[in-house]
């Protein structure tokens, strides 16, 4: 008999690997767990038959998915991209679940015609769950396509303010579906009884939280932040969130309802940042189990057997809501070249579509032997949309005739802000940095373009007489309209290394001899740049340590002359010392366990290399590793030397990566 501790050590094993897989595969996660769920579920290997106790489980992932969205929903964010979220995403999950309906009356009608009573291949569907798998269609993946926009800084582009508001509408939709699907199930009488009395509540309780929940939530959280406790931060954080879920769920709605509401009470506080962070690994190590269970239900039999049509579902859905989205965002102002990358980019399924379908599968309204052809090929939509959208330029310019005139006039009108410019330096981003280093440049007289992909913070600042326009810096049209040839030093302001790199390339294409200035938030990807062909890289976290350092020094008595020496010289020296440290348990991130660190080795009596020279017991091995001082058992400090005879108590402080670290003091150690 598998006991519980079996299935969640078996769950988190699959996990582990399905994750694994995806990074090296450079997929989404999410796509991993659905694959070791069909691997381990009843209809492959069946190493799990029974998943209803860890099912639970996952179920709060949904929760915790819920609050996160609650998190961007904040009153403010709403109002400012109304039209979007309310006008264009509001059509497009409507107009999908209509079509849906349509589209199935319309099948049913001709099978009928056709004497096959019992609907394609045995589906008997009814209206209800039309309406369900509308809803379910209508979801597009906001893990996948938010962070492909952010990886090629698209989300403040016009296409991309376009793609999240539709998706910050799909989000808040899943809100009443998740209450509307189970009603479905009812005869017509009792579902309009089950959905009046269901939005009623709703209306109360959104009411009640809404009027008095913001005060209340933002004392609480103050009271609790002034105790100084994470623990006890985190335990009111995952009260609140569930202690709602449990009240809306025993109003007769969802838990998911409860979670939403949560996180929209706790955005309106200064707190929101550090719950969206302490909140995460909650949310989405749950949520990934969630995702094993609905893998666990594809029958992978089923699908080979209905194999054409699945490709027909996964096809007509995306080629449907590209159609639609398009021709939407279209109706709504935008050109057809920002229209048909809005429709790409929103075509596949989403994470919302398998909780929908789930749903409507454990309550009859989706047969059993259509959930994994659908599960299917929703899953073939999502593995396409990375392809989808890495070619979605190129396949614009086969579709639309302008939207290579429109590419043109943008080019255009930056090329008429620098025609006349000359030994001008290229700002590329104009977030603060960008605009700080602007005004430094007005005041030397030194001339500047500055490029930037968020439209109303071009608009603000072109009509305050700044020279900023818009512009995509990683492409090469936008740098030589801004005359990347005749500008004097390229400057990246914002911290994103993959776009930094984007940009070296082509400098080092078309303007080899440019110096270039790009900002890093730490240094673990300083050579890499400096390799890459960056003059100076300017990491914010040493440069801070630096200016703290110059401070202190010129206040306990050190002249300036001195002090801008010592920091000139770091500066020279690539940073030299300040780049190695010791490292404590807040430091031990993923990111940071393969950066160059300092680490103390003492030695004991029993030491191998006691009596051996420096260049015995390390150089000799030719170990990645620096000796930075040694400091003598009599408490002396000296400089390393090669000829300097090891004793025991001397401390060798030595500076490499962990793993070189460790075979070194292996060898001081054991020989």
């Amino acid at each position: 008999m598998t006991s519980s501790l079996d299935l969640t050590l078996l769950y988190l094993l699959a996990a582990v690997i399905g994750v694994v897989l995806c990074r090296l595969l450079k997929l989404p996660p999410m796509l991993g767990y659905l694959v070791v769920g069909v691997v381990i579920g009843p209809n492959a290997l069946g190493l799990v038959r029974d998943s209803t106790e860890v099912q639970y489980l996952a179920e709060f992932g949904v929760v915790f998915l819920m609050f996160v969205i609650g998190l961007e929903f904040n009153l403010p964010k709403l109002k400012s991209m109304r039209s979007l979220v309310f006008g264009l995403g509001l059509s497009q999950v409507g107009l999908t679940m209509v079509a849906t309906v349509g589209g199935h009356l319309a099948l049913t009608a001709g099978l009928v015609t056709l004497g096959l009573h019992d609907g394609l291949l045995g589906w008997k569907l009814s209206w209800q769950s039309a309406v369900a798998l509308g809803g379910a269609l209508a979801m597009s993946s906001t893990a996948i396509v938010v962070k492909m926009m952010a990886e090629r800084l698209e989300l403040d582009s016009p296409h991309g303010r376009r793609v999240m508001g539709i998706l910050l509408f799909q989000d808040l939709a899943v809100v009443p579906l998740l209450v509307l699907i189970p009603a479905l199930g009812s005869s017509p009488a009792e579902l309009t009884r089950t959905l009046l009395i269901a939005g009623l509540k709703a209306s109360v309780v959104l009411a009640l939280l809404l009027m008095g929940g913001q005060k209340v939530m933002h004392w609480w959280l103050t009271q609790v932040a002034r105790r100084k406790s994470e623990e006890l931060f985190m335990l009111n954080l995952l009260l609140v969130t569930l202690g709602l879920a449990w009240l809306t769920e025993h109003a007769g709605l969802s838990l998911a309802l409860g979670a939403f509401l949560a996180g929209m009470l706790i955005a309106e506080t200064e707190y929101k940042h550090q719950v969206e962070t302490d909140i995460r690994p909650f949310h989405d190590v749950l949520l990934g189990l969630f995702f094993i269970t609905v893998g666990m239900k594809l029958d992978w039999h089923s699908v080979v057997d209905h194999w054409a049509l699945v490709l027909v579902l996964s096809t007509l859905p995306v080629v449907f809501k590209f159609g639609l989205v398009a021709a939407l965002a279209r109706q709504f102002g935008a050109e057809t070249g920002v229209a048909l990358r809005t429709g790409l980019y929103l075509a596949q399924a989403g994470e919302f579509g398998f909780v929908l379908l789930s749903l409507a599968t454990d309550n009859q309204l989706i047969p059993a032997n259509a959930q994994s052809p659908l599960l299917a090929a929703m899953v073939l939509s999502m593995l396409a949309t990375p392809l989808i959208i890495m070619g979605s330029n190129r396949i614009v310019m086969k579709l639309s005739s302008t939207d290579w005139l429109m590419q043109s006039l943008a080019m255009t009108k930056i090329a008429a802000k620098a025609i006349n410019t000359e030994r001008h330096v290229l700002i590329c981003g104009y977030g603060r940095s960008g605009q700080n280093l602007a005004r430094l440049l007005d005041k030397e007289h030194i001339p500047y373009i500055a490029l930037d992909l968020d439209p109303d913070r071009v608009q603000q600042a072109a009509a305050a007489g700044q020279n900023a326009v818009f512009g995509d810096a990683t492409r090469l049209q936008s740098l030589i309209a801004a005359g990347l040839t005749r500008a004097s030093a390229l400057v990246i302001t914002y911290p994103s290394t993959a776009s930094a790199r984007k940009i070296l390339h082509l400098v080092h294409e078309y303007a080899p001899e440019l110096p270039v200035v790009v900002r890093t938030i730490d240094d673990s990807s300083l050579d890499e740049l400096q390799h890459a062909g960056a003059t100076v890289v300017v990491p914010e976290a040493i440069e801070g340590s630096l200016m703290l350092a110059s401070q202190a020094l010129a206040l306990v008595g050190v002249p300036m002359r001195r002090v801008i020496r010592l920091v000139q010289d770091q500066r020279e020296a690539r940073y030299g010392i300040l780049r190695d440290y010791f490292h404590g348990a807040d430091d031990d991130s993923v990111d940071e366990r393969e950066l160059q660190r300092l680490q103390s080795v003492t030695l004991s009596t029993d030491a191998a290399c006691i009596g051996q020279t420096l260049a015995q017991s390390l150089i000799a091995h030719e170990l990645s590793v620096a000796v930075v001082s040694i400091r003598r058992a009599r408490g002396a400090v000296v400089p390393p030397d090669h000829a300097l005879v090891l004793e025991t108590g001397d401390t060798l402080v030595l500076s490499g990566r962990p793993q070189d670290l460790a075979r070194a003091e292996s060898m001081l150690l054991n020989g």
